[in-house]
């Protein structure tokens, strides 16, 4: 997701880092993880304009990829979220959030059934989770069909999930099985950043909608005429919005369709080529965007914008000078996290600084849009040398660690500063390392690696080791770990 980028007055700036020892090194990545037979998501989704509901029957195909007998599957549910006692939005945002008052949401359950039997669950602390207990043990390579009829109610939110007044946003509206990692990984939910990690996952849903409305979704669309259906393969996530009020325009780009969803906007043309110019070029930079088709949706959100595989959100209330900056941000996302995975409630800078570092990139590459490589990146060091004066001025101190949990952000700005400006300027200071032709090498194996799989820290610096031929360990810990000193 992208938050915010903070402009200040140009002036160069300096890293002061660490002695770093470059050792050369070879690491073997990621061919010996064992292929994963993909969960399957066969979702009826029916919404009610009148309630504000979505009412769901969903059957997922659950494959157990772990070497241990499972008694029963955990499933994220981000509609719990919008529950009143989770705070879904932080206080700087609930203005934007809710400009009709505070308005909230959740996940019912009137079944879960294997084989038509009825089955115990348990929810998680906040009811973040639904843990389906198995009548019988699940082994290693089995399978088994979990059955949910479930309404989700909508908060009146500008928000991932919810309506406003002009769509209604479907991000994270059904419960989603939660990565194995020697026990079920459980996130909490956190108002500042992503809460999500998921595995690539086949999705079939059907949407039925009143016929004044407009789809815009993750996969492919096939029209009936009363639902739609939508398949989607190989993606992390699968999600939806709806309008009345959208106009669409639409370009092919080496056979991929790229989609703009937009209401009140005289730059539509402008955006689209934005969209299709970052789809062409980071497919160079990095590799392939592998799917037919994405869809860029302007719709009320209170943050700039969201990722979703095939499908990204960007905000009716971003500043015109900034639309393109966020549609760019959120579709290099396509490459760092919908195809390239990660934990990003734990992690959340092994996706978010490589985008917020691919956005500048694109800029350098596409000098049209007057935004040079060198003072983005002079304004990311002065943001944070600010940034670090003002919270050490008022708290004595100020924790410039990069790899910490969504929950030990204490700010909103302290996220924003530490994930997104400094991962611009770790990057931006191993490319003056490597120089551009390894670089742009470690970019590409990277991808390569780890595409439709998880990357975690000790991934990502074992693929740019190996790339780079050299160990790269001590310059990422440094930065990682709060030790580099911006100047």
């Amino acid at each position: 997701m992208f938050l915010a980028f903070i402009r200040y007055d140009m002036k160069k700036s300096k890293y002061f880092l660490l002695l770093l020892l470059f050792v050369p090194v070879l690491f073997f990545v990621g061919c010996d993880e064992k292929t994963k037979a993909k969960n399957f998501y066969e979702i009826d989704a029916k919404y009610s304009e009148s309630e504000q509901t979505l009412s769901c029957n969903q059957k997922t195909t659950y494959h157990n990829n772990s070497e241990n007998a499972l008694s029963f599957v955990s499933f994220f549910l981000y509609p719990n979220a919008f529950l009143k006692e989770n705070n879904a939005v932080s206080n700087s945002y609930k203005e934007k959030a809710y400009p009709n008052g505070e308005s909230y949401g959740n996940i019912t359950f009137q079944k879960i059934q294997i084989e038509n039997c009825d089955c115990e669950y348990t929810f998680g602390e906040n009811k973040n989770v639904v843990r389906v207990n198995l009548k019988e043990k699940l082994f290693p390579t089995e399978q088994i069909c979990i059955e949910f009829d479930y309404v989700v109610s909508l908060a009146n939110i500008n928000h991932r999930l919810g309506y406003g007044e002009n769509c209604v946003n479907f991000g994270g509206f059904f419960p989603i099985a939660c990565v194995y990692e020697n026990g079920f990984v459980e996130n909490q939910f956190a108002n500042n950043g992503d809460p999500f990690y998921s595995e690539t996952a086949d999705f079939e849903v059907k949407i039925t909608y009143p016929n004044d409305f407009v789809l815009a979704s993750s996969g492919v669309q096939t029209k009936f005429e009363d639902h739609t259906l939508c398949k989607a393969e190989n993606v992390r996530d699968f999600c939806f919005v709806l309008s009345k009020n959208f106009s669409v325009i639409q370009k092919e780009i080496d056979g991929v369709e790229i989609n703009y969803f937009f209401y009140d906007d005289e730059k539509a043309e402008k955006h689209l080529e934005t969209a299709a110019k970052a789809v062409t070029d980071f497919s160079q930079m990095f590799g392939d965007y592998p799917y037919k088709q994405l869809s860029v949706v302007k719709t009320g959100f209170c943050f700039g914008g969201m990722e979703y595989p095939n499908l990204v959100m960007i905000s009716d209330d971003a500043r015109e000078d900034f639309v393109d900056y966020v549609i760019v941000h959120e579709i290099a996302h396509q490459w760092w996290y919908s195809l390239v995975g990660n934990n990003e409630f734990s992690e959340s800078f092994v996706d978010e600084s490589l985008t917020e570092y691919s956005t500048l990139l694109f800029f350098e590459k596409e000098n049209q849009y007057g935004l040079s490589y060198d003072s983005l990146v002079e304004n990311a060091a002065e943001s944070y040398k600010n940034f670090v004066k003002i919270y050490t001025k008022i708290q004595g101190s100020v924790d410039q660690r990069m790899d910490r949990n969504l929950l030990d952000f204490n700010t909103e700005p302290e996220y924003v500063h530490c994930v997104y400006t400094k991962g611009v300027l770790m990057y931006d200071c191993l490319r003056q390392i490597l120089k551009d032709k390894t670089f742009f090498r470690c970019l590409k194996n990277y991808f390569n690696d780890y595409k439709f799989k998880i990357a975690k820290r000790e991934n990502l610096i074992e693929s740019f080791s190996k790339s780079a031929n050299r160990n790269l360990k001590p310059f990422f810990d440094s930065w990682l770990d709060g030790k580099v000193v911006v100047e």
